[in-house]
């Protein structure tokens, strides 16, 4: 899982980005199947469970939405946008 995140915010690649269609194209292969990699190798009770939970959250009404996680999202975004802005303004 590490190594997969690693991999999507490296700046590295199998291929490199600025090839057209064939460098932004690994990337949206190699994440998804790694998602589904990492999904396989959870023990069938972990996914079994999770995703009764999550039905049983759903079905009373819950959002099943971090709060946390979404604050945190926000603030990485932000902080990318406030450093392109930084680098770039002239």
């Amino acid at each position: 899982a590490f190594g997969l995140v690693a991999y999507a915010l490296s700046p590295i690649d199998l291929i490199p980005d600025f090839i057209p269609i064939v460098g932004l194209l690994d990337d949206a292969i190699i994440i998804p199947l790694g998602v589904l990699i990492l999904l396989r190798l959870l023990p069938r009770d972990v996914r079994i469970g999770s995703a009764e939970r999550a039905e049983v959250q759903r079905a009373r009404g819950k959002k099943v939405v971090s709060g946390f996680g979404l604050f945190l999202m926000v603030l990485i975004w932000l902080g990318v946008l406030y450093y392109l802005v930084q680098r770039y303004a002239m």
